[in-house]
């Protein structure tokens, strides 16, 4: 039996406190896991592995990567031993190649916490084969799209395309002591309301050029990497794509943690 198609997927993974303090975006990705059709892989394209070419993690066996310091404890103790999938680097490898990418492979890379800590919450069991793919640098929103839509096939066969960053990311404005029930900073709402208006509208046109466009968009994005899996997601899933929102509240004031599906 063939697999069902599987729609992209845009999270926002928030701190790496997110496992210790899911606040609100915990029971959101928790309902989004169950609600997901199951997919046979997940291809995670994350901030948080940057390389200057496309890179696929070929590890049988990802290790838990905690990429941060100075958090509490008990985060370093906390481990995701999902499988990889490196019989599935071949068909991401030949996507990218004939779309004109070079690509290459990283037998050792681990799961990142962009990727590994809100899928704990969705995948609680780390029963599904996970696939990281580096993110190549310099990469801007344009490139990001046309490198999601390479992959697009990839949803025919079974693969969940994972897209894990933050709706706005400003690590000056963070508040550690902020509850997610107080309201966000004002420009966070502002361009919040922008990029939730632009996708009910399929304007991609608009949101590739975001940082001409949105209010406050250099603030809400200082740089654009966390941003950018955004429209890697938009890519693959392709253009008259029907998108649902998840509403995951705003942590420590300014970390807006919306997730998109496409279908």
């Amino acid at each position: 039996m063939a697999p069902s198609p599987m729609p992209t997927l845009f999270i926002s993974h928030g701190s790496p406190m997110l496992p210790l303090e899911p606040g609100t975006a915990g029971p959101m990705l928790q309902a989004l896991g169950r609600a997901l059709p199951r997919p046979e892989i997940i291809l995670a394209f994350s901030p948080h592995w940057m390389a200057r070419e496309p890179m696929v993690g070929t590890s049988a066996r990802p290790e838990t990567v905690h990429d941060f310091g100075g958090f509490d404890r008990a985060l370093y103790a906390l481990q995701y031993p999902a499988p990889g999938a490196p019989q599935w680097a071949p068909r991401v490898e030949r996507l990218l190649q004939d779309a004109g990418w070079r690509v290459h492979e990283d037998p050792h890379r681990g799961l990142d916490h962009g990727v590994w800590s809100p899928l704990r919450l969705m995948y609680p069991e780390a029963d599904v084969p996970v696939v990281p793919l580096a993110m190549p640098w310099p990469l801007d929103a344009a490139g990001a799209y046309r490198l999601g839509a390479a992959l697009a096939p990839l949803t025919e066969q079974g693969a969940l395309l994972l897209g894990t960053g933050s709706l706005t990311h400003n690590l000056h404005d963070f508040h550690p002591g902020a509850r997610t029930d107080e309201a966000p900073a004002p420009y966070v709402q502002a361009f919040v309301d922008w990029v939730r208006g632009m996708i009910d509208r399929g304007d991609n046109e608009a949101l590739l050029d975001y940082r001409r466009r949105a209010p406050h968009a250099a603030r809400a994005h200082p740089t654009d990497e966390h941003l950018l899996p955004l429209f890697w997601a938009l890519g693959a899933a392709g253009a008259g794509a029907r998108p649902q929102h998840h509403a995951g509240g705003v942590h420590y004031g300014n970390l807006s943690m919306d997730a998109w599906v496409f279908f």
